[in-house]
């Protein structure tokens, strides 16, 4: 059975680096990324866990806009923050792995 002891070491690596993502995970969540849309007039943070936290809209740019333009510019704020933080939370994960995409470890 001398086979499976490297089966067993993959595991073991497997789970290690399961729980140092994690720990990177748990560490980053609160971070946050602020984006901006309208020329600065709305503000959107959103955290590294992919949580809106806050949203700001000029009392002036709505009053001018209207409600569904500054609407839209909210989601494309949003989205702009959302996205950052993925892409910062994954580029920590992904240096955890060495750059390998391991299916299942990005989840």
């Amino acid at each position: 059975m001398q086979g499976n002891g490297g089966m067993n070491e993959i595991m073991r690596q497997a789970a290690r680096m399961r729980r140092r993502m994690d720990e990177i995970r748990e560490a980053m969540k609160d971070q946050e990324v602020t984006a901006a849309s309208a020329g600065g007039k709305i503000d959107v943070t959103a955290s590294y866990e992919g949580k809106l936290r806050s949203i700001r809209i000029d009392p002036e740019f709505l009053a001018a806009e209207g409600l569904e333009f500054a609407l839209d510019a909210v989601v494309a704020a949003a989205n702009s923050a959302l996205g950052t933080a993925e892409e910062r939370m994954q580029a920590e994960l992904s240096k955890a792995t060495g750059g390998i995409k391991i299916p299942g470890l990005f989840g």
